[in-house]
């Protein structure tokens, strides 16, 4: 008995790479095998391109709205189980914030007064979300200390406070000007509790990139803080920063352990929960969208392959009646539409990876022949966001891409192993 070849021998790689070169002269396809190759190549390199702009787009999104707040925060809950009530100010936060502080994912922990007031500047009124910090700890959050515009100096704030530009622009604030801060929990007296109302230098005005930061958020110090909202040598929440935010889930058990009974944690995920899920959705229809461009490229493959079985139709029955099982014939036949989905995919996922790590003179080149587009987009809210690309989304796009291209080149395959080689000898 003969030896049966095993399945993709060298010379069924030879014939397939034979009929991919065959020009249309020869009953080849090799106009439509290029076009094939380029439709695959432009559509794995759009997935790439935007799944690692999505991708940017994500973590430019995160760290923004993680700049200037906390990764999770400790709490503590009010008591009224006893006979004297017990409410949720933190009083022995130093050792809540050594204990919290020495957690393995914990890079800081902050002790933080928080408070809600009414802000006020020569007539001028607004809400104001006062945050009491340490200027150590306010140095930890890089949107408010180190943001891209600012005006006045960070290094005063211990003698005045810090306040978001958009407020600013709307009390009309400048540094150096005394803004009032008015609280109805304010002095109490015999005859009640009169509201408090103190002013402070404006020494540092910070723009984050969010506006609804931007707009109601003021950094007293932490001592006078304490001082304004009646919570001497005490704290409302104690704010952690982690070295990975994303593994914030995993730390909540271990914070809570070192917290005591009464705390609990809310995290950054938790406040931006509707934001993430719509980020997901978000993904899952550009994901989708762009899997049907990459069908659309895969399908040349078959037409292209349709052309050249009934091209090569006197071919296969030469093989046939020469010994080449239906087998074989369809080994050739799936390696030729293969191969191009395979080399375009690869050449889509380099110049996919390329683009994303050339991103900044991408724009660079838009904003140049546009003249200063860029700029005057950015200058007018518009958000250009960084590409980065991961081993995941690679996968997915270059898996997608292979997975069709692949799948859809066996029927055509199939069909020209099934062709009977007397039908297609009948009338050479």
């Amino acid at each position: 008995m003969a030896n049966t070849p095993p399945p993709f021998s060298r010379f069924e790689w030879m014939i397939a790479w034979r009929y991919l070169r065959a020009r249309k002269a020869d009953g080849g396809v090799s106009v439509m095998t290029l076009i094939s190759l380029i439709g695959i190549a432009l559509a794995v390199f759009a997935l790439v391109a935007t799944l690692a702009v999505r991708e940017g787009l994500r973590s430019d999104i995160i760290q923004t709205m993680l700049g200037a707040n906390a990764h999770a925060e400790v709490h503590y809950r009010r008591d009224f189980s006893g006979e004297i009530p017990v409410d949720h100010l933190i009083r022995d936060y130093s050792s809540l914030v050594e204990k919290i502080g020495g957690l393995p994912e914990v890079t800081h922990a902050s002790p933080l007064v928080r408070g809600q007031v009414m802000g006020s500047y020569r007539g001028r009124n607004l809400p104001v979300d006062v945050y009491g910090i340490t200027l150590e700890d306010l140095r930890n959050y890089p949107m408010v200390a180190k943001p891209n515009e600012a005006l006045g100096s960070l290094d005063d704030f211990e003698t005045g406070v810090a306040i978001g530009a958009m407020m600013a622009r709307q009390l009309g604030v400048g540094v150096g000007d005394r803004i009032k801060l008015i609280s109805p929990d304010g002095v109490k007296t015999a005859m009640g509790t009169s509201p408090r109302v103190s002013a402070y230098e404006v020494v540092f005005i910070f723009s984050s990139g969010q506006g609804f930061i931007d707009q109601s958020r003021l950094y007293l110090p932490l001592a006078q803080a304490q001082s304004f909202f009646n919570r001497e040598g005490a704290v409302d929440q104690v704010d952690l920063r982690l070295t990975n935010p994303a593994k914030v889930g995993a730390l909540i058990l271990p914070i809570l352990r070192s917290s005591g009974d009464r705390a609990y944690v809310t995290t950054w995920q938790d406040r931006a929960g509707g934001m993430i899920q719509a980020l997901k959705m978000q993904d899952n229809a550009i994901f989708i969208v762009l899997s049907i461009l990459v069908l659309i490229a895969a399908l040349n493959i078959v037409s292209g392959l349709i052309m050249l079985v009934k091209n090569k139709g006197r071919d296969i029955g030469i093989l046939r009646t020469m010994g080449l099982s239906q087998g074989s014939i369809l080994r050739v036949f799936f390696l030729c539409g293969a191969s191009v989905g395979t080399v375009g995919t690869l050449i889509g996922v380099v110049l996919g990876v390329v683009f994303a790590a050339n991103i900044d003179s991408i724009y660079g080149l838009v904003d140049w022949i546009t003249g200063s587009g860029v700029r005057d987009l950015e200058a007018n809210g518009f958000f250009f966001p960084s590409a980065i690309v991961t081993i995941g989304d690679v996968s997915s796009a270059a898996g997608l891409s292979l997975a069709l291209s692949w799948l859809i080149t066996f029927f055509p395959a199939r069909r020209a192993a099934r062709m009977n080689p007397v039908e297609a000898l009948r009338y050479e």
